[in-house]
C-alpha cells in the first residue's frame, strides 16, 4: 500500500536539508562535511519518499546506493543525472565521525544544491502522479 502521507513528510524534510544547502555555499563558513551531509540527508529522504510513493516499505539505512536499488528492484528508474548524488553516502556517518582532507576544491557546490532541487521536484512529480491515480 502506496504511504503517500510519509512520501509528502519525507519530502518537506528533504526540503529543509535543500534549504541548509542553500545557504552553506561558502565552504569558509561550512565544512565540507557539514554541506557533505545535508546532501547526503536531502537525497536519502527524498528516495525514501519516492519508495513511499511506490508502496514500498524503505528501509531504514543511510546507503543511498541500497536505497537506489531498493527503487530498482521496485521497477522505478533514477534517471542518470542523479546518480552522482549516491556519492554522497559516505556523508551520512564515515565522514561524520573521520577527519576529511580538504575536499572543499572537488565540490561545486552551486551545482551540487541545484542537482538536490532537481531531485526533489523529480519526487515531487513522482508523488503528485501517485497521488492523481489515487483519486
Amino acid at each position: 500500500m502506496k504511504d503517500l502521507d510519509q512520501a509528502r513528510n519525507m519530502l518537506l524534510i528533504a526540503s529543509k536539508d535543500y534549504q541548509a544547502l542553500t545557504g552553506m555555499q561558502d565552504p569558509a563558513a561550512f565544512p565540507t562535511e557539514v554541506f557533505g551531509f545535508h546532501v547526503q540527508q536531502a537525497v536519502e529522504k527524498a528516495l525514501k519518499a519516492w519508495l513511499c510513493c511506490l508502496g514500498v516499505v524503505f528501509p531504514k539505512i543511510h546507503d543511498l546506493d541500497e536505497l537506489a536499488a531498493v527503487l530498482r528492484d521496485a521497477g522505478a528508474v533514477l534517471p542518470e543525472q542523479f546518480v552522482p548524488l549516491l556519492e554522497y553516502a559516505d556523508f551520512a556517518v564515515a565522514f561524520r565521525y573521520d577527519v576529511l582532507p580538504d575536499l572543499s576544491a572537488d565540490i561545486d557546490r552551486s551545482s551540487v544544491t541545484h542537482q538536490v532541487r532537481r531531485l526533489l521536484g523529480h519526487v515531487e512529480t513522482v508523488l503528485r502522479d501517485a497521488e492523481a491515480r489515487e483519486h
